[in-house]
């Protein structure tokens, strides 16, 4: 069973958010990517879907989740559950960082500003 060390899990930074890569492929994870995201106070949602469920643990701060363009206000201990095909994005209007752990399916796409990719972490 191999384990990830928070200190060896790699980080993929955008503007608007840090993701720090748990459970992958590339980390011996066979069917559930897992990662950890922190938004950046001020971040604006990155409207994104995938083409699989995606569910989210809200970990600590509090975010505004935007799913097919009606906001919920999420706080810590709170989950997410993002049906495959679903717009969504979280924002941080808020002055702390927001953290949440996510999981996804091996293999799920992601689709963004009219292209598809798998997410960095997931790889």
């Amino acid at each position: 069973m191999p384990i990830i060390h928070a200190s060896e899990a790699p980080t993929f930074d955008m503007p608007n958010a840090t993701f720090t890569g748990l459970a992958a492929p590339s980390r011996g994870a066979k069917e559930t990517c897992v990662w950890k995201t922190r938004v950046h106070p001020g971040a604006q949602p990155a409207l994104h879907s995938f083409d699989h469920e995606e569910v989210l643990v809200a970990v600590s701060g509090a975010a505004v989740a935007v799913l097919d363009g009606v906001e919920h206000q999420v706080t810590a201990g709170d989950a997410i559950i993002v049906p495959a095909g679903t717009e969504f994005g979280l924002g941080n209007p808020h002055d702390e960082p927001f953290e949440a752990v996510v999981a996804l399916p091996v293999g799920a796409m992601a689709f963004m500003n009219g292209q598809s990719l798998v997410p960095p972490p997931a790889k």
